[in-house]
């Protein structure tokens, strides 16, 4: 129950509570507030927000609306974050009790992922618009937002995927639209750089990390580089992306087998392959490689010391963007098909009280030495002896 999971923790760490009783649409909530309450400093928020009444399609809106009545709202000044746990605890509960700053709202995703975004806007009187691809004419997103566009792909043979990886088109596209706010979800340009770049250039907010941290842990190399300045161990791996079977390679002949290839960009299992023989590396290099760009549009690849049968544990963070970040405990993703991760389970269980202090230390150094904003995972791998090791940091939500 959430008050058996609160019993275990220290009062800092209470705000995880919300994460258990209603973990889809709290998360989303947060990231959508932390923008602004934890990124800028000395915000004044608006007096009033008005209250609108859901449209078309927006039936849980309405019926939520009904129930409870309009809510009035006191001026509230932005919180401000120090580098204490409490402070950036304090500032997000602060936060929950003010309206929000943005107007209109675009997720920047399909599926699931944007139907949980349009509805924490809805929550917070926030105007929402939808993106799709002609494939997705149909889906349950875009019928969920008060406006909804269709993107066009390039090249009509292209996969269905490639409109939403177009940051010159969903940019132009929310500037035309009044958008103030880009929420990218997960996947697609969630941890892009450019597309944080570009968003900020058209002075829109993207709800996420910034420009710095996507460009430091978007990528697995920078990634790996940023852990070990923090004094957190990693798997022995490449420094750098691999872009061809020559290099892959040279790093099997000098750490030997077995070896796992992964994506440097973007995360979710996609262009992942084990490799336990040489025979099986040139193919399973291109493999990987075709599927990474395909899916994020980067074919570019890692490889890691491949580490057998091991616990894979990840922290929430959250971070102020200045220094400061809390950690809202961890899961263990260990049950996993095609290294998709099936169950998560938080906290998580039979896990050495020293090892899980190590996890929470070892995230939040790192954390706080990128001056993280936003919320973020830091992962690792358990082996069999105890030992952990950092393998990457998904810059977004899950």
């Amino acid at each position: 129950s959430a008050q058996a999971v609160g019993a275990q923790h220290t009062s800092d760490e209470a705000v995880a509570l919300c994460l258990v009783r209603h973990p889809r649409g709290a998360m989303t909530k947060i990231l959508l507030m932390l923008a602004l309450a934890l990124g800028a400093a000395g915000l004044r928020w608006p007096a009033a927000v008005p209250q609108r009444r859901a449209t078309s399609g927006r039936a849980a809106g309405a019926r939520l609306e009904r129930a409870v009545g309009p809510v009035a709202v006191a001026p509230v000044e932005a919180p401000s974050v120090g580098r204490s746990s409490e402070s950036a605890v304090d500032a997000m509960r602060g936060a929950a009790e003010a309206p929000s700053p943005f107007k209109k709202l675009m997720a920047a995703n399909r599926a699931e992922i944007a139907v949980r975004i349009m509805r924490a806007a809805t929550e917070l009187n926030v105007a929402t618009v939808a993106i799709y691809g002609y494939e997705d004419r149909f889906s349950q997103h875009r019928w969920g937002a008060d406006q909804s566009f269709q993107l066009e792909k390039k090249d009509p043979a292209d996969a269905a995927v490639r409109a939403y990886l177009d940051i010159e088109q969903i940019v132009a596209l929310a500037k035309r639209e009044g958008v103030d706010a880009i929420h990218p979800g997960y996947g697609f340009l969630s941890e892009s750089p450019e597309f944080a770049q570009a968003c900020s250039d058209a002075g829109i907010t993207f709800v996420g990390p910034t420009v710095a941290n996507l460009k430091t842990f978007s990528d697995k190399t920078t990634a790996r580089v940023a852990a070990i300045a923090a004094d957190v161990p990693v798997v022995p791996g490449t420094d750098e992306p691999v872009t061809t079977e020559a290099g892959a390679r040279a790093f099997v002949e000098e750490y030997g087998l077995p070896v796992i290839i992964k994506a440097a960009m973007g995360g979710g299992g996609k262009g992942m392959r084990l490799v336990r023989d040489m025979e099986e590396l040139g193919a399973s290099f291109a493999s990987a490689s075709t599927e990474a760009e395909a899916a994020f549009g980067d074919g570019s690849v890692f490889l890691e010391r491949y580490i057998e049968s091991p616990r894979h544990i990840e922290v929430q963070i959250i971070g102020d963007g200045k220094g400061g970040a809390v950690h809202l405990c961890e899961r263990d993703c260990s049950v996993q098909r095609r290294y998709q991760k099936v169950v998560e389970i938080a906290p998580a269980w039979s896990l050495d009280p020293a090892l899980r202090n190590k996890l929470h230390e070892d995230s939040l150094r790192l954390m706080r030495s990128a001056k993280y904003l936003n919320a973020g995972t830091v992962e690792f791998l358990v082996d069999g002896e105890g030992r952990h090791y950092f393998i990457e940091v998904n810059p977004r939500i899950q």
